[in-house]
């Protein structure tokens, strides 16, 4: 392709709503998981909800093994080297066995404190204990997955991971309900039976990633080399994770000072904010997928062009959606809860949760351009100074001034505010677009 030539917008939404189905897969699947297990009672739900928060906890901070691999791989990709892309992912599957391995030891030491501070040493911590300690043992399956998704969309192939992932998610689907409840003659295993299934599904997904690199017939040994690069850029990423999690742990923890409905009504809009966040970081994972590419090949002013135009894209929907949210703001709320003091609540998120989505359109896209360009040093600062100078103050202010959660969203906006002109500095400046199929592990923002 020369410098001139454009990707067609077929390819950058037949790049994104594959992505858009793996991101959505997973919470669908635990919304199963929940109901099956909820027929157990209350302390059994519990245990999943601590289990299965302790475990999510982990894999989000190690997602560097699908965003750094793909921005790695879709440089080679763009630069013609296919078999050194998939190499990526060869590099990035060794690292999710041996992460998930001492993950897996890590757990089985810790376990018991590590419940028995979040559910209180009560029976809710022991049925946590015994979900995680056999849940846990999915770890390298999944970070396999996470690696597997990573070298397929830097190849840009986001159909064959919504393939693997989806027939892996059946089999837990269709198991969980037989070992949980004992149907068809197995054993009735509760809660245990759930993470049985979880596991199992897992195996499957990830037998068929490594399937995958597999047939593609390139080396399939260690390189020490290709793996501390991944791991350098990885450290980047993990702290970026890092502040996030720290404002929506605070913020969960602030709400929580203001009583039952504050957090009630936190949870809901805060669950339906992560449904927009799916969405917006499917378009966010074409242009990351296709703007390194563009880079890998030398295509800067492609690049370039690609970044206005994903953006714009993200934009308008965005815009769609707080147009649809707004349009529902009577309705919606009313699905989750019947609850006045709640649906009260609700109502003073609401109209934050609403005026962020066009923002976080435009820091989404952007975000996605500038890890396909390998520029994580500069979104780790970036990150983590929004958090620390917006996010953080107004969040722990809010709860010292009583300004509950108007001052926890006020927060939240003032964060993506801040972010959305830290990136679109960045981009606007031109320093990310280098050129070149070696990433190294070196970030742009470092230079």
């Amino acid at each position: 392709m020369g410098e001139t030539d454009d990707v067609p917008s077929s390819r950058i939404f037949g790049l994104a709503i594959p992505a858009l189905g793996v991101l959505a897969a997973e919470p669908l699947y635990l919304l199963f998981d929940i109901a099956v297990v909820g027929r157990l009672g209350a302390l059994a739900l519990a245990g999943l909800a601590v289990g299965g928060l302790i475990l999510a906890q982990l894999s989000t901070q190690l997602t560097f093994l699908s965003y750094g691999t793909t921005a790695r791989a879709a440089r080679l990709h763009g630069a013609g080297d296919e078999r050194a892309a998939v190499g990526e992912g060869v590099q990035a599957t060794f690292l999710a066995w041996g992460v998930g391995t001492l993950v897996i030891v890590v757990v089985q030491l810790c376990a018991h404190p590590v419940v028995s501070v979040i559910a209180g040493g009560s029976d809710i911590a022991a049925a946590a204990e015994g979900w995680l300690r056999i849940a846990v043992f999915g770890a390298p399956l999944i970070l396999t997955g996470m690696a597997g998704n990573g070298w397929m969309r830097g190849v840009q192939n986001t159909v064959r991971p919504l393939r693997f992932v989806v027939a892996g998610l059946i089999v837990s689907a269709l198991v969980c309900p037989v070992l949980v409840h004992g149907l068809l003659g197995a054993p009735r295993m509760e809660l245990e039976g759930s993470a049985v299934a979880n596991v199992l599904g897992q195996a499957v997904s990830a037998a068929l990633f490594i399937g995958a690199l597999v047939r593609e017939r390139v080396p399939l040994r260690p390189n020490w080399s290709i793996m501390r690069a991944q791991m350098l850029l990885g450290k980047d990423l993990i702290l970026r994770s890092l502040a996030f999690q720290a404002c929506f742990l605070s913020a969960a923890a602030v709400a929580a000072r203001f009583g039952a409905a504050s957090v009630a009504a936190h949870q809901v809009v805060l669950q339906l904010w992560n449904l927009v966040t799916l969405t917006l970081d499917s378009l966010a994972i074409a242009a990351q997928t296709l703007v390194g590419a563009a880079l890998g090949a030398g295509r800067v002013a492609g690049a370039r062009r690609l970044s206005r135009r994903i953006t714009l894209w993200s934009a308008v929907f965005a815009l769609g959606l707080a147009v649809v949210f707004t349009v529902g703001h009577t309705l919606i709320p009313g699905l989750f809860t019947t609850d006045a003091d709640v649906l009260d609540e609700m109502a003073v998120a609401w109209w934050f949760f609403v005026a962020i989505m066009p923002i976080a359109g435009v820091v989404f896209a952007l975000d996605g351009v500038l890890l396909g360009a390998g520029d994580v040093a500069f979104l780790r600062n970036a990150t983590l100074t929004c958090a620390l100078v917006g996010f953080l103050p107004l969040i722990w202010l809010s709860m010292q001034q009583g300004w509950g959660l108007a001052g926890i969203w006020a927060g939240l906006t003032v964060f993506t505010v801040l972010r959305m002109l830290a990136v679109v500095w960045r981009v606007g400046s031109g320093r990310w677009a280098v050129s070149g199929a070696d990433l190294q592990a070196r970030s742009v923002g470092e230079r």
